[in-house]
């Protein structure tokens, strides 16, 4: 797991291998990453959006941004929780991801950013 705080808020990431998939006729190496948002600071705040860059190691890094996540913009007051699970397909079974969630303070309306921090996609080592 890895875990960074952001002006109060704290962002954990975990991740998982979920084996390959055929899309169009092309081979993907599918993960899932499971994301806790906790707020430690004293106003409450809504993540209006995302902005990730995705690291595949045998294709160009690819920029993914819109509106909150997972169709959700959640509010959380001091010391509230929110988790939620989304996917990735890679070309390659190595590969990372970082970005930033935009979160807005509910009382003043200013915007700040909190860091996503760098984690790793890949594959289980095979053993004899």
């Amino acid at each position: 797991m890895v875990e960074q705080i952001t002006q109060g808020v704290k962002i954990s990431v975990k991740t998982k291998y979920n084996g390959t998939s055929y899309r169009n006729n092309r081979l993907y190496y599918v993960f899932a990453y499971f994301i806790t948002i906790e707020n430690y600071s004293s106003k409450t705040i809504e993540l209006i959006h995302r902005f990730w860059e995705i690291f595949d190691s045998l294709n160009k890094t690819e920029f993914v941004e819109g509106e909150g996540v997972i169709g959700q913009t959640p509010v959380l007051k001091p010391n509230d929780t929110y988790s939620y699970s989304s996917g990735c397909f890679l070309e390659s079974n190595v590969g990372a991801m970082k970005g930033f969630y935009t979160m807005k303070d509910i009382k003043t309306f200013e915007q700040f950013k909190v860091a996503i921090p760098t984690f790793q996609l890949a594959t289980p080592i095979l053993s004899n």
